[in-house]
């Protein structure tokens, strides 16, 4: 009887063994999926053609979004599509503009016054038991000036003002990169024009240092 029970004892055991999954394998796809879900930090170098989404309906994002087009074509360094599928890359934003009134107000015065005065007065005579002469002079006078000068001025500007903020995914639905620009306009351009303007010369900014990294790199290889 109790080697009946030790049997089967051993059975279950080596049944539970078997149905284990090995421990190296567990851990090794927990590693493989850590580094799909990463990031290519560089992959905003591979970036060659983008396909820029709608901002919006209303008119400002669907002017802010053909700014931004305006810009990526102007750049001379990406590619805009229409074809959502031969993108490397979806651009993707919100926009907002906004006016103001701004109000300056300028006041000056001016206030001359001046003043000039004099008197003078003389009595002589003589007196004597009722009978005598009593001659004299007086002298006096007084002149007051004053004069004022003020000037105002009151004057309201319209100041408008464009913030964007965009950024790049990748066709895995990851965020390469983003920024948000804010302008009350250039001296040649508007609000909206120099925020995307802005925008897009941050993106070029930030390819260019990453481009300046990996050729650092590459001259620190040793052949």
């Amino acid at each position: 009887m109790l080697t009946v029970f030790l049997a089967a004892y051993l059975f279950q055991a080596a049944l539970a063994t078997n149905s284990a999954p090995p421990p190296t394998a567990t851990a090794a796809s927990k590693s493989t999926a850590a580094k799909t879900s990463d990031p290519d930090p560089a992959a905003l170098i591979k970036i060659k053609r983008i396909y820029v989404d709608s901002f919006g309906e209303d008119p400002t994002s669907k002017e802010m979004q053909s700014m931004i087009v305006t810009s990526l074509v102007g750049s001379k360094r990406f590619l805009v599509t229409e074809n959502r599928e031969r993108a490397d890359a979806v651009l993707k934003g919100v926009a907002l503009e906004r006016s103001s009134q701004e109000v300056h107000a300028l006041g000056d015065s001016t206030t001359v016054a001046g003043a000039a005065g004099g008197q003078h007065g003389e009595v002589s005579g003589t007196v004597i038991d009722g009978t005598g002469s009593i001659s004299g002079s007086s002298n006096g006078g007084f002149v007051s000036r004053h004069m004022g000068i003020s000037d105002s001025s009151l004057n309201t500007e319209t100041v408008d003002r464009a913030r964007i903020s965009i950024r790049l995914v990748s066709s895995d639905g990851d965020v390469i990169w983003t920024t948000t620009q804010e302008s009350k306009g250039a001296k040649y351009k508007g609000a909206s024009a120099d925020a995307a303007d802005l925008c897009i010369k941050q993106l070029l900014r930030d390819v260019s240092k990453l481009q300046s990294g990996d050729s650092e790199h590459d001259g620190n290889k040793q052949p």
